[in-house]
Order: C-alpha cells, then structure tokens, then sequence
C-alpha cells in the first residue's frame, strides 16, 4: 500500500487533472493490490488503504457527475472504491480499532499530503 500511498501523494499535489486511462491505471493498481493482499494486511496498511480507497472514490464521483464518454466506468470505480472502503473500515473496527482512532489516523494521512 506505501507505494499507492506515494502515487496518491502525487497526484493531490498536482494542478492539473490526470487522464481517464492514468486513473483507470492507478485504480485497477489499488483494486489488485487489495484483491490479492487483504487478508493479510496489518492495521497501518489497512488505514492507507481505507484513505486510498476513499479519495479515489470521491473523485472518481466527481469525474462521473460530468456526463463525459466515461461517467459509466467512473461511477462503478466509485462505487467498488466506497464498497472497499467500507469493508476495511468494518474489518478495522471488528478488531477493536474505535471509529474516533480510525478518523485521527486518516488525518495524519491527510495532514501527510
């Protein structure tokens, strides 16, 4: 997960807006990632993955609120995205993580970018 971490870091801090086939690239990246990995992920992965999963599908909402060629895939990335994200966030707190523990270290994340 560090290495999406890292390609998400870069794709906040830029001005301009990556292409359909870079954001299908990068989240097929991620759902792979998870698909293969999930069960065997510690907490601190899981969370990056929970941050991961959630910026991508709120941006993949946007991009799909605009009725282009594409808004189709976007949505159904955004909704993949929002069903991993709640996934993680279920499996986080049926360890024991608390929800106000979870929401502090997503904003470390956040605060990180």
């Amino acid at each position: 997960m560090e290495q999406q971490f890292q390609k998400l870091k870069d794709y906040l801090s830029m001005d301009t807006e990556i292409s359909f086939e870079e954001f299908e690239a990068y989240y097929k990246d991620v759902i792979g990632y998870l698909q293969q990995n999930y069960q065997e992920m510690d907490q601190p992965a899981l969370i990056k993955a929970r941050y991961i999963t959630s910026i991508v599908a709120a941006n993949a909402y946007d991009r799909a609120r605009r009725k282009g060629p594409q808004h189709k895939k976007y949505r159904k990335m955004a909704e993949k995205c929002e069903f991993w994200s709640e996934a993680i966030k279920y499996r986080l707190l049926k360890e024991g993580l608390r929800e106000a523990q979870l929401e502090e270290a997503e904003q470390k994340l956040s605060e990180a970018v």
